[in-house]
């Protein structure tokens, strides 16, 4: 029993001093200390059990070392693939998790020669199993993927890619034949789709090996990998969406036909990366490396930062190429898929190996914004350019006028992005807490334009047609704001006071043109027969050559509104026809024209309402036509 104590004392110093002394000199002060206390634990007796232990330690470690080799290499070294067989691969994975346990137990004593001989070549032996386990990584990945039957959601998807593909290797019909049906490609809605790539059972086995890659500190080979096998699918997946890979100069290059089918093509790929490829594969991620977060965080940014680069990329260069005011809609349209996709940018993306995928989304998608604040720009300094050269014929539509109204009005249909994109770049005190800073940009536009307007009416020399023009403008201007987002957005104030301009304009032209014709058949205060026949027989003739005149200019100008055309019509008449009806029947019974009055008469009241209908028929052309 005294014996058998001793040897227990022994045990515990033995295991104290090996798992203290880190090297030989803390491990010979342990033996000194120990000494000190207990005379059965003498520094010869206790180096000398040591040195015992140790020599069997390192031949019970090369023994497990040998018996390890054996095991191993024959499967380094077998021909076949080790996961054909369940047996083999599972015996592999045992013998390397025992390698892996075996380093870890003797790596405290790797200070001792024997032992750090043995370590090295064990970890060599690791070395070589790890290259082999990574070798059937990647080849049942491949397997995996090329022998999995594709099912119902990895299907939908295959038809989404095929659908321009099938049409257009049919030249742009579906062939149908009497004995045989051929499915038709239907496109995607529902984005809540994941495609298993890989069986579960590979994937079961994929992370087991994936387990052993980790323990024995080849994490970032496993990661690499599984990230560059997964990556071509994924690439081979954009390309199949139509997505080509463009360079920020190639795209500024691109004919802007070709950028905008470009952009449809980058809008669909986008929805079906971040909707349905990169969730498909972050899923696959955690379940090959479930359990091993940061191993599976890094293998999913590896995957998915080439082809969310090359997202990111286009988006970018749509966003730094011309501010043209008519790239607007479509760089709408990339703004717009790129907001609707940063929920899943942040959840996708959300660790910190894809914080830099994140972030860059992010800049872009606000460098979008301010590409398009810039476009705004360009349209006020296209207003602002717009040349002053030659009057519109007939006083009619200017073009400036139809593709700013119809430019903003299309704008409007974006009304809520707008006002996302302007929020913070406006200031909206000077129009009341009502305004918003898109509506501050709206006034701002018309008002550059109403101020060009008025600029170009100037070219006029007949004041007259100054205010036909302004009139056909304003009134234009009126009705595409009447009933539409831009009008919401202006306000009711807007436009009335907008109506109210057009109806100055309507009173400048009837009294610049038809009030001065008035004076003509104002009857004088004279009683003496002579002069009053005299004095109306000048005004018939003054009458007949001004109304002519004026018809004959009048009759070609262009009002493009039939409702205002008619109130112009019917104003006249209104002024007219009664005053010259009375003008006719006083000239005829002054007593030295009378019978004579037919002579000097040209126009009966009919033929001046006549007359006055055909006014603003204008020509055929462009000017006085309406869109």
């Amino acid at each position: 029993m005294a014996e058998n104590g001793e040897e227990k004392l022994f045990a515990v110093a033995r295991h104290i001093a090996k798992t203290l002394g880190h090297n030989d000199s803390m491990a010979d002060d342990i033996l000194q200390i120990f000494s000190s206390f207990d005379g059965r634990l003498s520094r010869e007796k206790l180096s000398e059990k040591l040195s015992d232990d140790d020599s069997r330690g390192c031949a019970a470690l090369e023994h497990t070392l040998k018996s390890l080799e054996r095991q191993i290499s024959q499967y380094i070294t077998a021909d076949n693939p080790i996961w054909a067989d369940p047996a083999d691969s599972s015996a592999f994975l045992d013998s390397i998790e025992e390698l892996i346990a075996t380093i870890r137990g003797w790596s405290p004593m790797a200070s001792e020669k024997s032992v750090s001989a043995c370590l090295v070549r064990a970890e060599d032996l690791m070395q070589q199993a790890m290259f082999r386990v990574a070798e059937e990584f990647r080849s049942l990945m491949e397997r995996g993927g090329e022998s999995f039957e594709l099912n119902q959601s990895t299907r939908n998807v295959a038809s989404f890619y095929s659908e321009e593909d099938e049409e257009e290797e049919n030249g742009g019909l579906i062939a149908n034949d009497e004995d045989e049906e051929i499915p038709v490609a239907q496109p995607i809605t529902d984005y809540d789709i994941i495609i298993d790539s890989l069986p579960s059972g590979t994937i079961n086995d994929l992370h087991e090996m994936a387990k052993r890659m980790l323990a024995a500190g080849f994490g970032k080979e496993c990661s690499h990998v599984y990230s560059s096998c997964r990556r071509e699918f994924l690439e081979e997946s954009m390309s199949r969406l139509g997505l080509q890979e463009l360079s920020i100069e190639e795209v500024h290059r691109m004919p802007w036909q070709d950028l905008e089918d470009e952009i449809e093509r980058w809008n669909k790929a986008a929805n079906v990366a971040l909707r349905i490829l990169f969730p498909s594969e972050r899923r696959l991620c955690d379940r090959v490396f479930f359990g091993l977060s940061s191993a599976a965080d890094l293998s999913f940014m590896e995957v998915c930062r080439g082809s969310t680069i090359q997202l990111l990329n286009f988006a970018d260069a749509v966003a730094i190429g011309s501010r043209s005011p008519e790239r607007l809609f479509k760089v709408l349209d990339v703004f717009e898929t790129l907001r609707d996709l940063m929920p899943e940018f942040e959840s996708l993306f959300s660790d910190n190996y894809c914080l830099i995928l994140r972030n860059e989304a992010m800049t872009i998608w606000k460098r979008l914004a301010e590409a398009i604040r810039g476009i705004f720009m360009e349209l006020e300094n296209l207003i602002r350019r717009d040349p002053a050269k030659a009057a519109v014929p007939c006083g009619g539509l200017h073009p400036i006028t139809r593709y700013v109204m119809n430019y903003l009005r299309a704008a409007c249909r974006s009304r809520q992005t707008l006002e996302q994109i302007f929020e913070e770049n406006v200031n909206v005190v000077e129009r009341g807490a009502s305004a918003t800073s898109l509506s501050v940009q709206m006034d701002w536009i018309m008002e550059l334009l109403e101020s060009n307007l008025e600029v170009k009416s100037k070219l006029y020399r007949d004041p007259v047609l100054c205010s036909v023009f302004l009139m056909n403008n304003g009134r234009y201007i009126v009705h595409k704001v009447e009933g539409s987002e831009l009008g919401s957005l202006l306000g009711d104030d807007w436009i009335r006071k907008h109506i109210a301009k057009v109806r100055q304009y309507q009173m400048n032209y009837q009294r610049s043109s038809w009030n001065k014709l008035l004076g003509v058949l104002k009857l004088d205060n004279t009683s003496a027969p002579n002069v009053v026949a005299r004095s109306m027989t000048q005004k018939i003739k003054l009458f007949n050559s001004q109304f002519d005149e004026i018809c004959k200019a009048q009759s070609a100008w262009v009002v493009f509104d039939e409702q205002l055309r008619k109130e112009l019509r019917a104003s006249v008449a209104k002024i007219m026809l009664p005053a010259y009806g009375n003008f006719i029947r006083r000239f005829q019974t002054v007593p030295d024209i009378g019978k004579h009055a037919d002579k000097y008469v040209k126009y009966s009241v009919e033929d001046i309402d006549a007359q006055i209908n055909d006014l603003f028929q204008g020509g055929s052309g462009s000017a006085g036509r309406r869109r």
